[in-house]
């Protein structure tokens, strides 16, 4: 079953240490990311965390919170390719965006993707987000309203 957990001493080179292959380079790495969460750290609007499967860690996920806009950004999913294909990603966004729609805080989620990325693309349309048209820095922007 999928569970998040935060990102301590005991998991952190695990997490780090996820991969996908180097001929993918649809998502930052772990290590850029959590620089980045720290980066943003006064805000306390960005939520990384690890994805395990019971006990076993299987990803990475971080969260933008923008309370100003109403919306729950998914800003990084990642998981190495050996934990791809299982419903681990499915699973995961689903148990993230059923919470924030009923928490009342959120209007929508947003999440971008590279194009090339279709395995992505197919995992967050089958979950509900629909292709806004607009693209920032290469990537496709992605929606979700509550």
């Amino acid at each position: 079953m999928i569970n998040f957990r935060k990102i301590t001493e005991e998991n952190f080179d695990e997490i780090i240490r996820m991969k996908r292959p180097d001929e993918e380079h649809y998502v930052a790495s772990n290590a850029y990311s959590l620089a980045q969460a720290w980066l943003y750290r006064e805000a306390n609007d960005v939520y990384p965390f690890a994805i395990y499967n019971d006990d076993t860690a299987v990803g990475f996920m971080m969260l933008d919170e923008d309370l100003e806009e109403r919306c729950l950004v998914l800003w990084r999913v990642m998981f190495p390719e050996e934990n791809t294909g299982k419903g681990y990603g499915t699973e995961a966004i689903q148990q993230i965006v059923q919470p924030a729609k009923e928490s009342g805080k959120y209007d929508f989620m947003i999440l971008d993707y590279d194009p090339n990325n279709k395995r992505a693309k197919y995992v967050y349309e089958k979950i509900g987000f629909y292709d806004t048209g607009e693209v920032e820095n290469g990537e496709n922007i992605m929606r979700f309203d509550f």
